[in-house]
């Protein structure tokens, strides 16, 4: 069944560009179905899921057996709630698509695509399997924005590509390092982890760890990786950008966790301090950049690089603290996977909420609006959740996902964790003032209409979604904290 999840988005994508001919409505109807019936299918696994030691719905079959790859998929408590997550998100980009008009058949069968590739990653238990999916989902964001961004949205993509194939480049080779480490020499996730390769060697494993870091960091990103990401949200349509925060994203913070950590524990655990201080780097250079915006999509990537560094803070604590601390451990890692989940739900709402801001003004500069409230409450209703739940406001996921962090990461990085806890602070004020500036005050124009029932339809239930994890985490808690456990287990060897 977890097969059928991951590979029917681009079954029906690969009907849907066979069929000569077909109508625009039939192709977002059919989109939306197919994001509809994966979304249904993942609720059933995560409801015939029983939290434990190792994978649920696991498939291995031989695949490349020269080089002992596999076609080994499964799924944990630290990836189902990614998969949830992907096919959420998907299924809303689908809704939001229902206005879309130009090239829809393309357009939809490129988002399918996408939502297998990135579900590949998060269920891959092979490093090769793993990278296929990871490099392929760099090829459909390409086109996405190619092919439907903005002004200069070739040269946005271009540098996309470049800079996260580079990326992928370097992962590979630290994937070949694990593999020529191994006895035997596989590429399996599960057997390089029982192993443990390169327990003990030194500089090799330090190599390793260092290109697959920089591959991840890359896709992440984190600062000094991060100059990719604002050109290319800047550009991308609304979709695009939601996808590209709310999932693509999250491949490389998933890599932590499921790859670094576990296949390399003591190299991480030396080396971790240099991870939490470019958590809290990122952290701090991402509030702090993006409250100088005055571009309210430009703004909202930034608070990527922002909220991803706290993820990154918490797995570089989590290294710090498996030897010492059982407990902090486990929470700064499921504060982490939990922040991966609320961050896609939040952001991807906001910049479907940009989206709505671009289509009705034509413009993302925050000087070229004023007022709107009076005339768009429902916009500025959503947009006021979005923006309170991003700072971490009690009562949203966001809120659970950094308390976690912060105390999971406090006993074993405390001038860190000080230092990550004034970016709450600036992202209160970039988003207060953005807020300020798009609907308060006297209106400064009259053409900007409220979301339609489609808009509402595709962004409320993000937001839903965002509250009642912050209202009532033991759901997703049950599900992340077992896998947790696991993960400190193999990362205090």
């Amino acid at each position: 069944m977890l097969s059928i999840v991951v590979f029917l988005p681009v079954a029906v994508a690969a009907v849907l560009l066979a069929v000569p001919r077909i109508s625009e409505r039939v192709v977002r109807w059919t989109w939306i179905a197919a994001s509809t019936v994966d979304l249904a299918l993942v609720v059933v696994l995560w409801l015939g899921y029983e939290p434990g030691p190792g994978y649920a719905y696991e498939v291995n079959r031989r695949w490349i057996p020269t080089v002992s790859s596999g076609y080994h998929i499964g799924v944990d408590g630290l990836s189902l709630p990614l998969v949830a997550l992907t096919t959420v998100l998907f299924l809303a980009c689908a809704i939001y698509a229902l206005r879309q008009t130009d090239r829809i058949r393309s357009f939809a069968a490129l988002f399918l695509f996408l939502e297998t590739v990135c579900l590949g990653v998060f269920v891959s238990l092979d490093l090769i399997l793993f990278f296929v999916f990871f490099d392929l989902s760099i090829v459909g964001m390409y086109f996405v924005i190619a092919g439907w961004g903005h002004r200069n949205a070739a040269k946005a993509a271009l540098q996309f590509f470049l800079y996260t194939f580079l990326g992928s480049l370097a992962l590979l080779l630290g994937f070949i390092g694990l593999y020529l480490a191994g006895a035997p020499h596989t590429f399996d996730i599960v057997q390089l982890a029982e192993q443990n390769p390169l327990a003990g060697k030194g500089t090799l494993a330090t190599l390793v760890l260092v290109a697959i870091v920089v591959g991840l960091a890359i896709k992440t990103p984190t600062v000094p990786f991060h100059t990719w990401l604002p050109p290319a949200h800047t550009e991308a349509p609304a979709a695009g950008s939601a996808i590209l925060a709310g999932v693509l994203l999250k491949l490389g913070t998933y890599g932590f966790v499921r790859i670094a950590m576990p296949l390399l524990p003591s190299t991480w655990r030396d080396w971790a301090w240099v991870i939490v201080g470019v958590g809290v780097v990122s952290v701090l250079y991402g509030a702090l950049v993006a409250l100088a915006q005055k571009d309210f999509k430009r703004m909202i990537a930034y608070t990527s690089v922002n909220h991803m560094g706290y993820v990154i803070l918490a797995v570089g604590a989590a290294g710090l603290l498996s030897t010492s601390d059982e407990q902090a451990h486990d929470l700064a890692v499921t504060g982490a996977v939990t922040q991966m989940v609320s961050h896609g739900l939040i952001t991807a709402a906001l910049f479907l909420l940009a989206g709505v801001l671009y289509e009705r003004g034509g413009t993302y500069d925050l000087d070229a609006y004023g007022g709107l409230a009076a005339r768009t409450p429902r916009f500025a209703g959503l947009t006021a959740v979005a923006a309170f739940a991003s700072l971490g406001l009690p009562g949203f996921s966001g809120f659970i996902a950094e308390f976690q962090i912060f105390t999971g990461s406090l006993p074993g990085a405390p001038v860190a964790t000080a230092l990550a806890f004034l970016g709450i602070l600036v992202t209160a004020a970039l988003f207060l003032r953005a807020f300020q500036r798009l609907f308060l005050g006297p209106p400064s124009r009259t053409d900007v209409a409220d979301l339609t029932a489609t808009e509402t339809l595709s962004i409320a239930p993000l937001m839903v979604l965002a509250v009642v994890v912050g209202l009532f985490p033991r759901f997703l808690l049950d599900l992340v904290e077992p896998a947790a456990r696991v993960l400190g287990t193999l990362l205090s060897r």
